[in-house]
C-alpha cells in the first residue's frame, strides 16, 4: 500500500514563475513519486525543470487558500535550487526527477531527495485542521463526485470544524465551503434548467 502524504508543492517554470499547488506526493522507499494530472501548471514545469520542492506545513489556510484562487502565499529562496519554498513550511525536501514514467493522463515523476530542510516546530494535530485537509481534497475532486456524497462529507467534517477550530481553521473552513456551495448550486440551476 502506497504513502501518500500531503504537501505543498512549488515549482517554477523556466521563465521564473513560481506555482504554488496542495499535491499528494507517493513515497516508495528513499524516494517520491509526484504524479500530477495532465493538463497542469505542475506538471509543465516539473517536466521542465526536472525539481520542485515538496513543502511540509499544517497550515490549513494554505492548503484551502490554494483550492480557492488564493495562491500568493510568502516564499522564501532555498540555498542552491531555484525553486524557493513556502514560508509556512515546517520543513522541506527538494525533489529532483530521476526517472519518468509517462501516461497520457497522470505521468509519473520518480524523484529523490537532494536536499531538505526543517524551519518550525510541529506543535500538534489538531481535528480541524485534518477536516480542512480533507475537504480541500474533496474540493479538488468536486466534479467527478455526486452532489449527496459531498453534502455527507461536508457534514461529517464539519463536526471537528465546529468542535476544534481556530481562527485560522474556520477562515480556510468557509474558503472552502463557498467553493461547495458554488458547485451544489450550478448542479441544482443545471437540474432545473
Amino acid at each position: 500500500m502506497p504513502f501518500i502524504r500531503e504537501t505543498i508543492l512549488t515549482t517554477r517554470s523556466p521563465e521564473g514563475r513560481v506555482h504554488i499547488t496542495p499535491l499528494g506526493i507517493i513515497q516508495d522507499g528513499e524516494e517520491w513519486i509526484v504524479a500530477p494530472f495532465r493538463p497542469s501548471t505542475t506538471l509543465d514545469n516539473i517536466a521542465a525543470t526536472g525539481v520542485a520542492i515538496a513543502n511540509y506545513t499544517d497550515d490549513a489556510l494554505v492548503f484551502a487558500g490554494c483550492l480557492t484562487g488564493r495562491r500568493d502565499w510568502p516564499l522564501v529562496e532555498v540555498e542552491g535550487c531555484h525553486v524557493p519554498r513556502l514560508a509556512a513550511a515546517l520543513a522541506h525536501d527538494v525533489l529532483e526527477v530521476a526517472e519518468v514514467a509517462e501516461d497520457p493522463v497522470r505521468p509519473r515523476f520518480r524523484c529523490r531527495v537532494a536536499a531538505s530542510g526543517e524551519h518550525g516546530r510541529f506543535t500538534g494535530m489538531n481535528r480541524a485542521k485534518a477536516a480542512v485537509l480533507e475537504a480541500a481534497i474533496l474540493v479538488s475532486r468536486l466534479s467527478m463526485l455526486p452532489p449527496e456524497k459531498i453534502e455527507d462529507e461536508i457534514a461529517y467534517l464539519r463536526i471537528a470544524v465546529e468542535k476544534t477550530a481556530g481562527p485560522d481553521e474556520h477562515k480556510a473552513w468557509g474558503w472552502l465551503l463557498e467553493k461547495v456551495i458554488e458547485h451544489l448550486a450550478r448542479i441544482e440551476a443545471d437540474r432545473a434548467g
